[in-house]
């Protein structure tokens, strides 16, 4: 009764464009959060980089052969690079000063024996959900991350000898071991895979083994620094390819393909994220006005029924749960309308060999459930302050 009597005279124009603006909004709103939130993890677990990390290099030119222009870094160059704003962690890659060869050392597989080369970098760079990712002098084997080329080198070689190939699991259960030596001695180290790499063309040990090589086995060579670990800021990639391209730096296309992707559609996805929280905003200040626009109009009704004995708080209430029970199927259908947008983009991103988390991340909830909760209050609010100016 209360409701027909209050409600009847709407001008439903303003209230349907309020209500579009506010459906496309949330809309695009939730969708942005969401794939920004997949976009970020895109790549971790399948790789033992951090994110936006890439490993770089400098050109070997016709002058870098005939030894006119160096290929290391010196400690002037890090600390140059470490101070530029995009930049958020330089270190280097710390490469093996002795002689290392690694070889199968389990009887159910095939003596395979190579001369390799060894790597590591700072923990802090690499993603390894492991807590074997550690050694000392005496422990009963040394984990590393085996580069993935390595192990089809290795399932070629078993092919070659009509010897069953191995998979990623099968491969961490096989025992090998490393022999470490120089010109005077020369010992066995039992090692073991704990995971795998597309990025990286060296085997990875934990820092504390390289530094255990370096000091028992050198080669009384220099030691040089040829490769860095980068780490650039989010969204910022572009800055730090132009960085490569103006000190003549490279990386694996694979990494500089990663992150350009990671960085653009980060980018357009914050654009979108900040246009959708403000078309949510302006829809939601424009059903805030037309509940005022509708108190206005209906003054003469809300003095009438506070006269004839009803409680200011029914009255507050009839608008209130008239403009949540709207927002609420705004909200609603913006939410239905973003899972039929999303079926579309993971085909979309799927096809173009982006291979995103397809479950719903629950930040989605939770922005629907403030921008819901926002709009409570402001109602609520509003139909407190109309009311009582009447009381």
């Amino acid at each position: 009764m209360i409701q027909k009597l209050l409600f009847r005279n709407q001008d439903r124009k303003q209230l349907i464009i309020a209500m579009l603006g506010a459906f496309m909004g949330i809309t695009f709103l939730i969708a942005s959060v969401h794939y920004l939130i997949r976009l970020n993890e895109f790549g971790k677990g399948s790789e033992i980089l951090g994110p936006n990390t890439i490993i770089v290099q400098k050109k070997v030119s016709n002058s870098s052969s005939l030894a006119l222009t160096k290929t290391d870094f010196s400690e002037r160059e890090i600390e140059k690079m470490e101070k530029l704003p995009f930049i958020e962690k330089v270190k280097p890659v710390i490469s093996n000063n002795f002689d290392v060869s690694f070889e199968t050392a389990d009887p159910l597989v095939p003596r395979f024996r190579s001369d390799v080369f060894i790597q590591t970098v700072d923990p802090s760079f690499l993603d390894v959900h492991s807590n074997k990712w550690h050694w000392k002098e005496g422990d009963s084997y040394v984990p590393i991350i085996m580069p993935r080329d390595f192990l089809v080198m290795l399932n070629t070689f078993m092919s070659a000898s009509n010897i069953p190939q191995i998979s990623d699991d099968l491969a961490m259960d096989i025992r090998f071991k490393f022999t470490v030596s120089n010109q005077t001695k020369k010992v066995w180290v039992d090692a073991r895979i704990i995971g795998f790499t597309n990025e990286v063309s060296s085997i990875l040990v934990p820092e504390s083994f390289m530094t255990y090589g370096n000091e028992q086995f050198s080669l009384g060579v220099e030691k040089k620094i040829t490769q860095l670990m980068i780490s650039g800021k989010e969204n910022e990639f572009g800055k730090v390819e132009a960085l490569l391209k103006e000190k003549g730096l490279e990386s694996k296309n694979a990494q500089m393909v990663a992150g350009r992707l990671k960085s653009v559609i980060g980018t357009l996805l914050l654009v979108v994220m900040g246009i959708s929280v403000i078309a949510v905003f302006l829809s939601g200040l424009v059903l805030i006005q037309y509940m005022q626009l509708l108190m206005s109009k209906n003054e003469y009704e809300v003095r009438t029924l506070l006269r004839i004995g009803y409680a200011p708080k029914i009255l507050i209430h009839t608008f209130f749960l008239y403009f949540i029970k709207i927002f609420g199927v705004i909200a609603a259908l913006g939410l239905a309308s973003f899972f039929i947008l999303k079926y579309f983009l993971d085909e979309m991103f799927t096809t173009g060999g982006i291979y995103l988390n397809t479950t719903i991340s629950m930040a989605t909830f939770i922005v629907l459930a403030m921008v819901y909760l926002f709009f409570t209050l402001a109602s609520f609010q509003t139909a407190s302050k109309g009311i009582h100016r009447h009381f």
